[in-house]
């Protein structure tokens, strides 16, 4: 009995505890289902960061490229601005001193021309003027004392002449050779030509002078700046137009001021030759004149001392 009883308990202990494993084996298994079902979405939640570079990187090509359009915008505007930046007085300022003293010197040779002109013209109309006015007030004289009170005291070349004409026939007097009178007093007359030719050329020299030599002296300056330049590119260790182009510029602004002072000097010095040749066509036409009227006094006065003799 005690056997039997004992096998029973042990059956029963069998029992339960079976019982307490058949338990705890489904809840071990729920409990490693849990944290795996927990690190399953772990993974699937990693997963998309792998893609987000490469989803990332197709809006990436784009914004370089913008980028890369504005820095060329960026550098376009730059250039521009270094364009405008190329006016005559900033490239006179930037210019090396050589090359300003000869743009100053061309300047002060431009400004010179354009006093002469000024100058002359108002000389030359002035004298033509006097000179046609006092042909026109002795054209009815018959002698020099005529002529001199038509004249007054208005100064002109043909007073010049006639007060010539006078003294050489008052220094003549007594002497009966007309011929000789009227010879020295053609050598007078062409003293004061020449002497009207001389002072009515002042400053025609000077023209000639600036509109030979205005283009050379803006050569050497040119020659000079494009000097300079070359050697700033082999310093600078570049052929970049945005680095030559300022020396270049500032050379050729040299050549052109000279240009600027050489052309205005060759047309105002031929406008002036023919100018000064017609005013010289007076001077003689005045010269003519007083030689006339000292030839007519001569003959009047032979005419009176003959007449005088033949009433004696």
């Amino acid at each position: 009995m005690k056997n039997m009883t004992l096998s029973r308990v042990t059956t029963l202990v069998m029992i339960s505890a079976l019982a307490m494993l058949s338990l705890t084996a489904p809840l071990s298994a729920q409990q490693g289902m849990a944290p795996a079902a927990q690190a399953s979405p772990a993974v699937t939640q990693s997963q998309p960061p792998a893609a987000l570079p490469q989803a990332a990187a197709a809006p990436a090509a784009p914004s370089d490229a913008a980028a890369t359009q504005a820095e060329r915008e960026g550098k376009l505007k730059a250039a521009a601005a270094e364009l405008k930046e190329l006016s005559p007085w900033s490239m006179f300022k930037s210019a090396d001193v050589v090359v300003k003293a000869v743009m100053i010197g061309l300047a002060f040779a431009s400004l010179v021309t354009w006093t002469i002109f000024i100058a002359k013209m108002l000389e030359l109309t002035v004298v033509q003027r006097k000179v046609r006015s006092a042909l026109a007030k002795i054209a009815d004289a018959r002698s020099l004392a005529e002529a001199q009170f038509a004249l007054g005291a208005k100064g002109s070349v043909l007073a010049s002449f006639l007060a010539a004409a006078m003294r050489e026939a008052r220094l003549s007097a007594g002497i009966s050779s007309d011929a000789g009178i009227k010879e020295r007093a053609a050598s007078s007359f062409a003293e004061i030509v020449r002497a009207e030719a001389r002072r009515i050329r002042l400053g025609m020299g000077l023209l000639a002078t600036i509109g030979a030599t205005s283009p050379f002296v803006g050569l050497f300056g040119t020659v000079w700046g494009i000097m300079n330049s070359f050697i700033g590119i082999s310093k600078s260790q570049t052929t970049n137009l945005a680095v030559v182009a300022p020396g270049i510029a500032e050379a050729l602004l040299a050549t052109a001021i000279g240009l600027v002072a050489a052309i205005p000097a060759v047309i105002i010095y031929n406008h002036f030759s023919r100018v000064t040749k017609g005013y010289m066509e007076l001077v003689s036409r005045a010269s003519g004149a007083a030689a006339r009227l000292l030839s007519r006094d001569l003959d009047r006065t032979h005419v009176t001392s003959h007449s005088r003799t033949a009433a004696e």
